[in-house]
């Protein structure tokens, strides 16, 4: 089955640097076989017999014995990948795209969590929790936000990794070339 992995924290402010070729390298003496990836960021697209949770610990293992990093990894099937994108809820309003992100969590949250979070007023951000997907929108961008991948965490208490509309499209594509 093709999977999509994101792995979280990966060349980001000079931390957990890793050439992708590099990386590409490492998870096929691993056992994985084809693998592809998509920018500096830890964005995979791979084949693989096994189950998400099973394909996200042996990632995880691997990249733990190759660079000693433990870097959670969150996988999706690309139809996973496709329904996130199509619920949206953000579609028809007059919102910038570019500006719609998407927290991927490890695993559905609380109620009581997810109830903490949105019970706050972040505006003019928006924040919406979909079992294991955040839709976020900030309309000054990633860099401004109040709700950043680390906020999330904390509220959510789950291990997520936060990409951009383009990012999630061009993920899909890559699978859909394959």
């Amino acid at each position: 089955m093709l999977y999509i992995a994101f792995l979280r924290g990966i060349n980001v402010s000079g931390q957990k640097k890793i050439k992708m070729a590099n990386l590409r390298q490492k998870l096929s003496e691993c056992g994985f076989g084809e693998v592809h990836t998509y920018i500096q960021s830890g964005n995979l697209a791979l084949r693989a017999d096994a189950q998400p949770s099973d394909l996200e610990r042996a990632l995880k293992d691997c990249i733990a014995q190759h660079y000693g990093w433990d870097v959670p990894v969150v996988v999706r099937t690309v139809d996973e990948m496709k329904s996130i994108l199509a619920q949206i809820p953000f579609k028809g309003k007059k919102y910038l795209l570019e500006r719609i992100y998407f927290a991927l969590l490890h695993e559905a949250p609380s109620s009581e969590a997810v109830e903490d979070l949105t019970g706050v007023d972040f505006s003019p951000e928006e924040v919406i929790v979909q079992q294991k997907t955040v839709y976020l929108y900030s309309p000054d961008g990633a860099g401004k936000s109040k709700l950043n991948n680390n906020f999330l965490e904390r509220k959510l208490k789950v291990s997520a990794t936060t990409r951009n509309l383009y990012t999630m499209q061009k993920m899909i594509a890559l699978c859909e070339e394959l």
